[in-house]
């Protein structure tokens, strides 16, 4: 009971303070990780049955957040204009993978390099609550932060695919399972987003047809979002599709059809999708970072480090060639991926389909990942901001300080 009495003080304690903390080296993220872990190691939240908790918990969060990024996603102008998150997503992601996986297979002796590969897309997804500072900051210009913001929402749909894929081909490789691992993957990532877009389609009609009607009131459009997002989910596990990608599908719809005329949905899911993964680190922290930290490797580390200062910052390097992106953004953008929920549930949610051996190798790397992120990211986030903002400001007018025009702003359906 005395531990969820601190955990209620802390919270509070944040949130009157979360504009000043803004501004420091201090993020949510950091503070719940460091919180559960110190809770943990107190005895005040004993460690067992978290896990179990934390799953549905981490779900939950992800559904929510999935869906929020994706509804506030406007497609038309993405594909108009957005030159950097573009390649970003379809290039610098894949790249990413690719020579995560060919780090990964030379770093940690007894990989294959089809589990260095699965290691390698579940180290891809970032995420922006990590790096809040940065994508807040009114120093950073509004094009660079945009362009964070939309390729954290986007990358977790996009690298989910891959790593149900990997894993199911990890499994048959290793296990050579009757399994028709083609086929499974074919129905998660055709079906998933079939059953979302229509979720979201239908949803988003709806929920116009009722404003219309003065059925229903703001008061009620943020709960009928959870319901539609939840609903994808469990519409796509029905049908045989991955619930996670049908859940960003049905956002993604769900916002190009309302666009922008039911504001509170997206000021409701935002609230409760930032409570739920508040939650889910402090559930991190308490139940897996203690026993992650304890099977930390030298090779683990290397590879995380890697991934960190060389993966992904040569991926969004090489990706943005030929765009007028400078070397100082491309440096900005390449440190700025932090790692944070999307990896930890992409973690447990392919455990049992991988070999007994290597679970706990997998889900120790994505942990420590997450902790070292935290850490790295969340001290170097507001100082960085604020020393790139005064660079870009020194140089006048250039790329990074476009003024958004009428027909390109905004990115999103709730800016």
């Amino acid at each position: 009971m005395s531990g969820l009495i601190i955990v209620s003080c802390v919270t509070a304690a944040y949130c009157l303070m979360a504009v000043r903390l803004s501004r420091t080296i201090v993020t949510a993220p950091m503070l719940f990780l460091a919180l559960g872990v110190g809770l943990s190691e107190t005895g005040l939240l004993p460690a067992e049955g978290i896990e179990e908790l934390l799953h549905p918990i981490a779900e939950v969060a992800l559904i929510v957040l999935l869906f929020l990024d994706a509804a506030q996603t406007d497609l038309g102008l993405l594909k108009k204009r957005h030159i950097w998150p573009q390649r970003m997503l379809l290039l610098g992601l894949p790249l990413a993978i690719l020579l995560g996986a060919l780090a990964a297979w030379a770093i940690v002796p007894g990989w294959s390099l089809l589990m260095a590969a699965l290691a390698a897309a579940i180290l891809s997804p970032t995420d922006a609550a990590l790096g809040q500072p940065v994508v807040t900051n009114p120093d950073v210009p509004l094009r660079p932060r945009r362009a964070l913001i939309v390729e954290s929402g986007l990358n977790d749909g996009l690298a989910l695919p891959a790593i149900l894929l990997l894993a199911a081909v990890v499994a048959h490789d290793m296990t050579h399972s009757s399994t028709d691992w083609l086929l499974f993957g074919a129905k998660q990532v055709v079906l998933g987003p079939l059953a979302g877009a229509t979720v979201g389609l239908v949803g988003g009609w709806a929920l116009l047809q009722a404003k219309s009607l003065s059925s229903t009131s703001e008061a009620y459009e943020g709960i009928a979002a959870i319901a539609m997002a939840g609903g994808a989910y469990l519409l796509a596990g029905l049908v045989g599709g991955n619930g996670f990608i049908s859940a960003f599908a049905a956002g993604l719809c769900f916002g190009n059809v309302v666009k922008g005329r039911c504001k509170f949905v997206y000021e409701f899911t935002e609230g409760d999708g930032q409570i739920l993964a508040w939650a889910a680190f402090l559930l991190i922290g308490a139940g897996l970072v203690p026993e992650a930290v304890a099977h930390l490797t030298w090779p683990m580390l290397v590879l995380i480090l890697a991934s960190l200062f060389v993966v992904r910052p040569l991926a969004i390097w090489v990706s943005l060639i030929g765009t007028d992106a400078s070397a100082l953004t491309r440096v900005f953008f390449g440190w700025f991926g932090p790692r944070g929920l999307a990896t930890a549930l992409f973690a447990l949610l392919v455990l049992e389909t991988l070999p007994h051996g290597f679970q706990d190798e997998v889900l120790h790397l994505a942990i420590n990942a997450v902790w070292i992120s935290a850490v790295l990211h969340g001290i170097t986030a507001a100082p960085a901001a604020r020393w790139y903002g005064k660079m870009i400001a020194g140089r006048g007018a250039c790329p990074e300080t476009e003024q958004v025009d009428a027909a390109e702003a905004p990115l999103t359906h709730n800016t």
